[in-house]
């Protein structure tokens, strides 16, 4: 039995101990635990989507040009049918009655019934339909790749909004601690003043210092609450857990020492570039072989009724128009080539060709510019870190230096002015700490859009 309890405590023991850890976990990645959020509910996202549906869609419907095209028509009509000898050439908008009214008898007008069905299969076009099929499908890669691009631009957007968010959040802390210092000072002073140790100046110069210190307070605060508004627009809900940032935003980790020092030729921007100058060429090329005949197997079905029947009699009953029924067939392989678009399409094939050839330029120019940016941004966020080591000193100096001038102060042996002094001091130093981790965080997140990796910075902030 006493076994038996002691089990029991050791695994509650043990499930209680991890409970924390499992917590800590949940909480330890801040960042991208709203990135998560961020890619489930933001409408943006949807709206990519839809175009890389409609894309898809686009390159089926290009696909369905490959299939036997097939073509039905119904008709009745009534009017007349006195034919006409010579010949024509018939267009759009234009209607023929062909025959003889030789040795027919009875009404002027009659009625008619015809119905068709006709089939064309293209079945060689040089290529053609091929071309434009392969175009097609490097439009839909070239919206998979927009894509990625958008979500890459908007993982960057988060999380710069998420460090100004952090920045001010640091600011307001920082108004805080100064109002704080001050109003000790004010309260020391005061007490001083009453008891003549210290001139009612002092005390009204350390009170003028407070009220001036609430109004940054206040100003740092309307700060923070904009950009917690604008970072709730990607976010969509109404409260983050942003606890364990805050230690992070003024104390990073060790530098990312193993991220990209070249810039990935897969990268969604360049891919997005890439695909769409090959869209163009492949449009080119179909665009050029549309110059060229195609070879179609045709095939067609008609059913045709008539007032006039083979006596030679003509009814002007709408009822006759379905009778005296004939049906034919046909089945052939036609020939079609529109000869003068020759030239046309030839200049629109180069255009697009062209196209292709520019972006291909801009994507070269953009995949140079990318590593230069790379290089460079690398070699600040070194400098960066280096700055935030110094600047995290300073600081701890500064609050050891003052703690000292305070006391100093205390005892009389110092004047308020030069308190005043070692406390701008250190609150220039924590300034200049806030800005300088900003800064970090701002530089880490663009290496992150430069290499398509957000990983470090997902899980280090």
């Amino acid at each position: 039995m006493i076994k038996h309890i002691m089990a029991t405590t050791i695994v509650w023991g043990a499930v209680v101990a991890t409970f924390p850890l499992y917590a800590q976990q949940q909480q330890e990645h801040a960042l991208g635990s709203l990135w998560l959020k961020v890619e489930e509910n933001y409408v943006g996202i949807n709206a990519k989507t839809a175009s890389v549906d409609a894309a898809k869609l686009h390159e089926r419907a290009v696909k369905s040009n490959m299939l036997p095209q097939i073509k039905a028509q119904v008709q009745n009509t009534y009017g007349t049918y006195e034919g006409s000898s010579g010949g024509f050439f018939p267009q759009a908008g234009f209607f023929n009655v062909s025959g003889s009214t030789a040795g027919l008898d009875g009404s002027s007008i009659a009625a008619s019934t015809f119905g068709s069905a006709i089939a064309e299969w293209e079945v060689f076009s040089f290529g053609k339909l091929h071309k434009q099929k392969e175009a097609a499908g490097a439009l839909y890669d070239k919206s998979l790749n927009e894509k990625d691009a958008y979500l890459l631009n908007l993982k960057k957007m988060l999380s710069e909004r998420y460090i100004v968010f952090l920045y001010n959040n640091a600011k307001l802390n920082w108004t805080e601690k100064n109002a704080e210092r001050l109003n000790d000072i004010r309260k020391i002073t005061s007490g001083l003043s009453a008891s003549g140790l210290r001139p009612v100046a002092d005390s009204l110069l350390a009170s003028s210092s407070y009220v001036q210190a609430m109004g940054e307070y206040d100003k740092w605060s309307g700060f923070k609450n904009a950009s917690f508004i604008k970072l709730l627009e990607l976010y969509g809900d109404e409260t983050i857990d942003y606890t364990t940032s805050v230690e992070r935003f003024s104390n990073p980790s060790a530098m990312n020492l193993n991220s990209e020092n070249a810039i990935n030729p897969s990268h969604p921007i360049l891919n997005t570039l890439d695909k769409q100058s090959k869209y163009y060429t492949l449009s080119g090329q179909a665009q050029k072989r549309a110059s060229l005949p195609s070879v179609s197997i045709l095939g067609g079905y008609a059913h045709r009724g008539t007032g006039i029947s083979p006596n030679g009699t003509v009814s002007g009953a709408w009822k006759d128009g379905f009778s005296n029924t004939t049906n034919n067939f046909l089945a052939g392989i036609g020939i079609t080539w529109n000869i003068t678009s020759l030239h046309t399409n030839r200049m629109k094939g180069e255009q697009l060709f062209k196209e292709a050839e520019s972006i291909k330029l801009l994507q070269t120019q953009y995949e140079q510019t990318m590593q230069a940016d790379l290089s460079a941004s690398k070699t600040k966020i070194v400098q960066q870190y280096e700055q935030l080591q110094k600047t995290r000193l300073a600081v701890q100096q500064s609050q050891d230096a003052y703690e000292m001038y305070l006391a100093r102060y205390k005892s009389g042996l110092i004047a308020l002015s030069e308190l005043l002094q070692i406390r701008a001091l250190l609150e220039q130093a924590e300034n200049t700490h806030i800005a300088a981790s900003r800064d970090y965080w701002v530089l880490l997140a663009y290496e992150a859009e430069l290499t398509a990796n957000f990983d470090f910075l997902f899980n280090n902030l």
